[in-house]
């Protein structure tokens, strides 16, 4: 069951890199710090108090970032890559009961296809909003985003399966909600 768990709490942060790359890795150090997760060999370093400061930094410079119209949809496209390598990351450090070559394929599959999904829902919002509003709602879609970063990234710890379930919630949601977005813009072009 244990193994279960850590997979979950890692699929779930994961998933949340795809909102803000440094929230769910601030959310994990801060859990390791207090002791309420336990890290995989190899990455103690991220449950230390400098690496827990400098996450701190680049969560706020990263939310920052994403209030600047246009620059958030270059962001969030640019960044995608790494936001698939920081969900491989989390996924490999919180599966502790598995041997190095497992975890790490279950990290790659798993973790970045979350951090893949959670990106693509975070550009299609970004994508959605500049087409709907000429970027003027994107800083409210940041704000929304960077808090719902806080919230799964947190769920995720203490109650992943909630926090997974949400985060498919939400999925679809964006989805319909693009689609509505998309096909209106449409017609109005007709």
């Amino acid at each position: 069951m244990e193994i279960i768990l850590s997979i979950l709490i890692g699929i779930s942060l994961s998933a949340t890199t795809g909102f803000r790359i440094f929230v769910p890795l601030l959310v994990l150090s801060g859990c390791s710090i207090l002791g309420w997760v336990e890290l995989s060999p190899g990455f103690a370093w991220l449950g230390t108090y400098p690496v827990f400061t400098a996450l701190a930094i680049a969560t706020v410079l990263e939310i920052g970032a994403y209030f600047i119209p246009y620059l958030d949809n270059l962001l969030g496209v640019a960044a995608t890559p790494v936001k698939i390598i920081a969900g491989m990351l989390i996924t490999a450090s919180v599966i502790v009961e598995l041997s190095p070559m497992l975890a790490w394929t279950l990290a790659i599959i798993l973790g970045g296809g979350a951090a893949f999904g959670g990106s693509f829902i975070s550009n299609t919002a970004h994508a959605g909003s500049t087409v709907a509003t000429g970027g003027f709602a994107n800083p409210i879609l940041s704000i929304f985003e960077s808090v719902t970063a806080f919230i799964l990234s947190i769920l995720s710890v203490v109650i992943p399966v909630l926090a997974l379930a949400l985060f498919v919630v939400l999925a679809v949601l964006v989805v319909k909600i693009y689609k509505r977005i998309k096909r209106k813009r449409l017609a109005g072009l007709s």
